[in-house]
């Protein structure tokens, strides 16, 4: 467990940003308005812009500025291995290509302490795609970063190094400050617009950030923040239980959600006490566009209806309390879940009911966005990496 209760340094402003269409059309997403909340998207996607242009005038200036250079972004998770390519545009940037596989890097790291070798097969094999992209787009600058899977396995390094020698990709084992940073550079946009403090959280694979943030800046102010070791795939492998027990899920989700629960509990007595109508919520995490797309009916998975949804919380908690009740079969029949996530997506409504647990807002922002949005708004704001070490630093100045 991390935890920090002091302020983390504040971002630089960045670059504007625009959606991600989650495929290779180079066309700008639409943002998604949703019903009763449409008022209130559009008053944040515009707060948003504006900001966003503004910075990209005081960035035209430079010259060094060149819109026609690709960026890309990876980030290789306990469960996830993901890939965004993007160029600079007046209102934010244009994706180019995108890759996403799910590849378990974590798989079984709990119980041994290491990656196996299926995990580093299938992480590898998804990175090698991810180089093939960056050398036919010709990326001129990016950013490979991996999260707590490497932080944790005692072979992290070991990997570190063969996904460099066989891809040329090098991995840059960042922080859990650093991880909560970037989520909250890359869909803090999506915030209701409001006074007071406000909560952001990213669900993973191998870990849960929490980040209070003050969002009444241009860039928010990191005012307090957590790391938790349980994601979707570290607090699945935590149980063990037969699927088709009805009790015996009940029980294992009960468990997983006072396992959850006591682990936020030192961050939750330094969160300030809000009405719950002042409380605004944004998570970023397959599990909440999962559970936001079964809200919406969805027959199958569509982001430009997802990425800025504001949806009521205890939707969420219906539909959380709903798939925990189902078996594992059931799940996989269900729209937008699939055999991919049916196993992993209980430990991630455990996880979503804690956090409303301790911040009970009424509404929940739903982003399709994080790390990899935050990594390109970095290196395009700056037109260079954002290194942690100096192997990173090496890298991300000569990798093409």
């Amino acid at each position: 467990m991390v935890e920090r209760s002091t302020p983390l340094p504040q971002a630089e402003p960045l670059a504007p940003h625009s959606d991600d269409p989650g495929a290779a059309s180079g066309e700008l997403a639409k943002p998604a308005i949703g019903g009763r909340n449409a008022a209130r998207q559009r008053s944040t996607k515009q707060a948003g812009h504006g900001q966003g242009n503004a910075t990209h005038g005081r960035m035209a200036d430079r010259s060094n500025w060149n819109a026609r250079r690709a960026y890309a972004a990876i980030d290789l998770g306990t469960n996830n291995c993901r890939l965004l390519i993007a160029k600079p545009a007046a209102d934010g940037f244009v994706v180019v290509d995108a890759f996403s596989r799910v590849v378990r890097l974590g798989e079984g790291l709990g119980q041994t302490g290491r990656l196996s070798d299926a995990a580093m097969d299938r992480a590898v094999a998804a990175l090698s795609i991810c180089a093939d992209k960056l050398r036919r787009r010709h990326v001129a600058l990016a950013r490979s970063v991996a999260t707590e899977a490497c932080r944790k396995a005692s072979n992290g390094p070991d990997f570190i190094e063969r996904v460099r020698r066989e891809t040329g990709i090098v991995l840059d084992i960042i922080t859990a400050e650093e991880e909560a940073r970037l989520a909250v550079l890359g869909c803090h946009i999506l915030l209701e617009p409001g006074d007071g403090p406000a909560l952001i959280f990213d669900i993973g694979g191998g870990s849960t950030e929490l980040v209070l943030v003050d969002s009444s800046g241009p860039v928010p102010d990191i005012l307090d923040w957590m790391s938790v070791p349980w994601g979707v795939v570290t607090l699945t492998e935590s149980e063990s239980f037969d699927p088709d027990d009805a009790q015996a899920r009940d029980a294992a989700y009960r468990r997983m959600r006072a396992r959850v629960v006591e682990s936020f509990a030192p961050f939750a007595r330094r969160l300030p006490q809000l009405a719950d109508d002042d409380r605004r919520l944004l998570g970023t995490s397959g599990t909440v566009t999962t559970l936001a797309s079964l809200h919406l009916d969805l027959p199958c998975y569509n982001r430009d209806a997802i990425d800025g949804l504001i949806v009521p919380s205890e939707s969420m908690r219906a539909i959380s309390a709903r798939l925990a009740g189902l078996s594992l079969q059931q799940r996989r029949e269900l729209p937008c879940i699939g055999k991919e996530r049916a196993d992993l997506v209980v430990a991630g409504c455990a996880i979503l009911e804690s956090i409303l647990d301790i911040w009970p807002a009424v509404r929940l922002g739903v982003a399709d966005r994080g790390i990899r949005e935050g990594i390109l708004r970095a290196l395009m704001g700056r037109d260079a990496p954002l290194p942690s070490s100096p192997t990173a630093q090496a890298q991300h100045g000569s990798r093409t």
